[in-house]
């Protein structure tokens, strides 16, 4: 079994939370599969399960496989065979596109864990991608086994940002790290967050990304060190010279076939790897997927996103996909918080929240209404909720 969660009893982390001995412990563990009863295999520490098994299983039980296994596991699960190729291959055509336009605009993206140049990159990939194919978004965020870990990690109601990343031939590695919010904190101000905010941060956000194209290790997928999100100290630590001389001899990369996710704990050092092929631009959609209760990354007009889609979650549903499947989507588009909003306007008649804009276009999708329609119910909520 998993070794406990690292627990520092003070408020404030001080220099006794970061001695790289204590991370080893924590991080020199075996993963062991007879903990894991619905994993295929472990490969380098790293648990991996197939989409169409987990289709197959008690969700409730297997969700709460997945939640041990990115808390006091290994931090890290990849699902194979996760999309279909002919989902991957439109969003890829529409990425390929976005990324062409960005070039042909001056607008060329860099990465902020990268080196500039090395790569491509669309920030708000999400809302870019509905918006310029709302099909493809649609089959996209239907994608049940996506659902299914953010569901367990993340609870019913998750926003869904992503930025697509592109390392070509040749793109160096990326500096390891931990990821948002705490990630993203000037380490001179990470010391003045109590300890309590360092164990929690990571259960805010749940990363992942999807191979679009196959990537072998040469290419560079993402570096990996299976366990290290135990390590209470690791959001000051991990920029400590010792502490990335120890990623840069123990990381591990599992190989990923095109439509294969892997999902990780924000708090798992990690790092997109070196891209040492001649010929694969290696191509992920890197999801950040936040709880509603938090703030996401990015600020997306998610109002616009719901009127691009609603057409296709319309058309879908004529053709008889199924109401998860089209929850999957909504949930992914539209905004599942209520607050913060006017209550002079927006009262919570008969609930504790008034109705969200997810709720919204649950509503509209299960009336059938129109697009015109809806686009008045949005409006009205808007208003609602303005001061």
């Amino acid at each position: 079994m998993a070794a406990p969660l690292n627990t520092a009893a003070a408020p404030w982390l001080g220099e006794s939370d970061f001695r790289l001995d204590d991370f080893r412990a924590q991080v020199e563990t075996d993963t062991d599969r007879s903990d894991y009863p619905h994993a295929d295999d472990v490969c380098g520490n790293v648990l991996v399960y197939s989409a169409p098994a987990m289709a197959r299983a008690d969700r409730r039980v297997l969700q709460a496989e997945l939640i041990r296994a990115l808390s006091d596991g290994p931090g890290v699960v990849v699902v194979s065979e996760a999309f279909e190729p002919e989902v991957i291959d439109r969003a890829t055509a529409a990425f390929v596109a976005l990324i062409e336009a960005q070039r042909t605009a001056g607008r060329a993206a860099g990465d902020h864990f990268g080196q500039p140049g090395a790569n491509d990159r669309i920030w708000n990939a999400a809302q870019k991608l509905a918006r310029h194919d709302p099909e493809a978004f649609a089959a996209y965020y239907a994608n049940d086994s996506l659902a299914m870990v953010c569901q367990a990690w993340l609870g019913p109601r998750y926003q869904v940002t992503s930025q697509v990343n592109v390392v070509n031939p040749g793109g160096n590695a990326q500096v390891p790290h931990r990821d948002y919010h705490l990630g993203f904190v000037p380490d001179d101000h990470l010391a003045d967050y109590p300890t309590h905010i360092h164990r929690t941060s990571a259960v805010l956000t749940l990363q992942g990304a999807v191979a679009h194209c196959d990537m072998p290790v040469e290419s560079g997928p993402t570096m990996l060190l299976p366990h290290s999100q135990r390590f209470t100290g690791g959001y000051i630590a991990f920029n400590r010279p010792e502490f990335l001389d120890y990623f840069a001899a123990h990381h591990v990369q599992v190989p990923l076939r095109r439509g294969d996710a892997v999902f990780f704990n924000p708090a798992l050092y990690h790092g997109a790897g070196q891209n040492r092929s001649r010929d694969i631009r290696r191509i992920a959609n890197l999801l950040q997927i936040s709880s509603p209760f938090g703030r996401a990354m990015e600020s997306t007009d998610r109002a616009a996103m719901v009127r691009a889609v609603y057409p296709s979650l319309l058309a879908m549903s004529a053709a008889g996909r199924s109401p998860r499947d089209l929850e999957n989507v909504v949930v992914a588009t539209a905004e599942g918080y209520a607050f913060p909003t006017n209550l002079d306007s927006d009262q919570p008649i008969g609930a504790l929240a008034p109705p969200s804009q997810v709720d919204i276009v649950l509503d509209a999708l299960a009336r059938r209404l129109s697009p015109h329609d809806l686009d008045r119910a949005l409006s009205a909520h808007d208003e609602r909720r303005t001061p």
